[in-house]
């Protein structure tokens, strides 16, 4: 006669193999849970690396397209470009300690007006014109000081750059004194290029929005 199976027998290996069960359930979900993390974060580096070659390719472009338009100018050495900021000498349009143009900075200005005005109607940019001195005291009583004397021809520049029919609004002045020279104060040839005013394109401020009553 057959002995009945013992149910205890029966279930000895079940609540092993169950935990395992469990165990493995978890570590699976563990290695999903990782995996999608590392496929997120693949993708944002791959949305920030995109961004910031087209940010790159977009300043080469300006660049390139600055200087097509002022093509002329650059060839015959009246002014410089580096990194987008057009460069001019303080002699070529001042004359020591003067805020008034020369004729030939002059007609300079005006024959720069029409190509930066072309070239801020494509693009929502403005132009800021900065006066920049080297660190001698001034010998006019006019200014106050260095400062005083780069925001002035700053000033004149700009407002030379408007006479030409730039819009007011896409032209603005700052003043940097002795302060970012490019070159040694310590003879008059480093003095010479420190003195200068450089004008560059910079993006628009983006106007607030109004606030909510």
């Amino acid at each position: 006669m057959d002995e009945p199976l013992d149910s205890e027998a029966e279930g000895v290996g079940a609540p092993a193999w169950a935990a395992f069960g469990d165990l493995m359930a978890g570590v699976l979900g563990a290695f999903v849970l990782v995996l999608a993390a590392a496929l997120v974060g693949q993708l944002d580096l791959a949305t920030k690396l995109k961004a910031e070659v087209e940010q790159r390719q977009a300043e080469q472009a300006r660049r390139e397209a600055l200087e097509r338009a002022l093509a002329g100018p650059l060839a015959d050495g009246r002014i410089t470009l580096i990194e987008g900021r057009i460069g001019i000498s303080g002699a070529v349009l001042f004359a020591i300690g003067s805020d008034q143009l020369h004729a030939d900075g002059r007609a300079l200005i005006k024959s720069l007006a029409v190509p930066l005005r072309t070239y801020l109607a494509q693009r929502d940019e403005i132009l800021m014109v900065s006066g920049f001195t080297d660190d001698r005291g001034l010998t006019t009583a006019k200014f106050a000081d260095n400062w005083e004397l780069s925001a002035h021809r700053a000033l004149t520049v700009a407002r030379a750059l408007m006479a030409e029919g730039l819009p007011p609004d896409a032209v603005f002045a700052a003043a940097f004194g002795p302060q970012q020279p490019v070159a040694s104060n310590d003879d008059a040839a480093g003095r010479a290029l420190n003195r200068r005013v450089e004008i560059a394109p910079t993006p628009r401020p983006r106007r607030a929005a109004a606030s909510a009553p």
